[in-house]
């Protein structure tokens, strides 16, 4: 072991140990590593020698998060609790090497199925994090600044509809009734995360199998809709009305529940718990909790995020021929947008039609 006593910057004695070296040329040079950064005037990287990530992780946040607006406090939280603090926390703060971070974080996250988007987001908090810490002198520098994350030039968050068959199959045996029914509700509208938590029970037509979106809602509370051609009433497969039917009698008897009769101007999912409505991250929870069985029970199903159940919805009707207008307006997006966001799609369907009419031509030919 070694024992080492100092002076820190306000000028308070302090005393440096660590004991359990295999041998006394080990602690030696523990003891001059110590000495030198003192020297140095590293006190702080010496004081905070043993704190993980997940402690300055914790420190950070509580320390910046009332800085950054709504949306953006909760993806941040969302990437702490959900990926870097389970997978990076137990680490010490001042022992993580890059190739650890690229190895058990990014390449990770990326063989788990997430976009490189993604996992792009997720390391530009972590470095926050880090820049964080080496602004307050408990790190000497940025070491993971150099890490590439290489652009995914395939729009691949969506599912082929076998996928998606085999996705809907899991989500329903491992979800509760509100969990699959918005998922069931995503898939087969296409509308947005935000729209469907926003939906309101007067704006669904039991009458004429449609939905009506009216606002958006997310950490924020609710609002208007993305853009004024967000504003727009679709049609729903009878199969998903009658599910919602269900759904709204569970609602009715969960609310009664607590004393309070079902109103048309309650929000449509809501749990035993959050009888006013589900959070903004409800869905994304849930998806978390679909792919780590898929995991556990080695499911090889590709990764998606509930955005991507918007384009899984978009991509099977590009697929069936629906006409792009179509397309633009049950989504709520311009026919510009369509082009370019799904340009992949309509590549190949143009490919097809090129060779169409010989087709056709050499069967009547025959």
């Amino acid at each position: 072991m070694y024992r080492h006593k100092y002076e820190d910057i306000l000028g308070k004695r302090k005393e440096k140990k660590k004991s359990g070296f295999e041998t006394e040329r080990a602690a030696l040079k523990a003891l001059l590593d110590v000495k030198s950064a003192l020297l140095s005037g590293d006190t702080r990287q010496i004081e905070h020698e043993q704190m993980t990530v997940s402690q300055w992780v914790d420190i950070w946040y509580e320390t910046y998060y009332r800085d950054w607006e709504l949306t953006t406090r909760s993806n941040i939280s969302d990437a702490v609790r959900l990926h870097i603090k389970p997978i990076l926390g137990k680490y010490k703060l001042n022992k993580l090497t890059y190739s650890t971070y690229k190895g058990v974080f990014i390449n990770t996250l990326l063989d788990d199925g997430f976009s490189p988007n993604s996992v792009r987001l997720y390391h530009k908090y972590f470095m926050m994090v880090i820049n964080s810490a080496v602004r307050d002198e408990i790190l000497k520098e940025n070491k993971f600044r150099s890490i590439k994350i290489k652009n995914d030039k395939s729009d691949n968050n969506f599912l082929t509809p076998n996928e998606l068959i085999v996705f809907l199959k899991h989500a329903e045996n491992i979800g509760n009734i509100t969990e699959y029914t918005l998922t069931l509700l995503l898939v087969y509208s296409g509308i947005r995360k935000g729209e469907a938590t926003g939906l309101k029970w007067r704006n669904i037509d039991f009458n004429n199998n449609t939905v009506t979106i009216k606002r958006t809602r997310d950490s924020k509370g609710p609002r208007s809709p993305k853009t004024t051609l967000s504003y727009r009433t679709i049609g729903l497969d009878p199969f998903v009305i009658k599910y919602l039917e269900s759904y709204k009698k569970w609602c009715i008897k969960t609310k009664f529940s607590h004393g309070i009769p079902l109103s048309k101007d309650d929000y449509v999912f809501i749990t035993g718990r959050s009888i006013n409505g589900v959070g903004a991250t409800y869905i994304n929870c849930f998806f978390k909790k679909i792919y780590d069985f898929l995991k556990k029970e080695d499911i090889k199903l590709k990764r998606i995020t509930p955005h991507g159940l918007r384009h899984t919805h978009a991509t099977i009707l590009i697929d069936a021929l629906v006409p792009p207008g179509d397309v633009a307006d049950r989504l709520g997006n311009t026919l510009e947008m369509i082009y370019k966001v799904y340009a992949h799609k309509f590549k190949k369907h143009n490919n097809e039609t090129a060779t169409a009419f010989g087709t056709q031509l050499n069967k009547v030919a025959k």
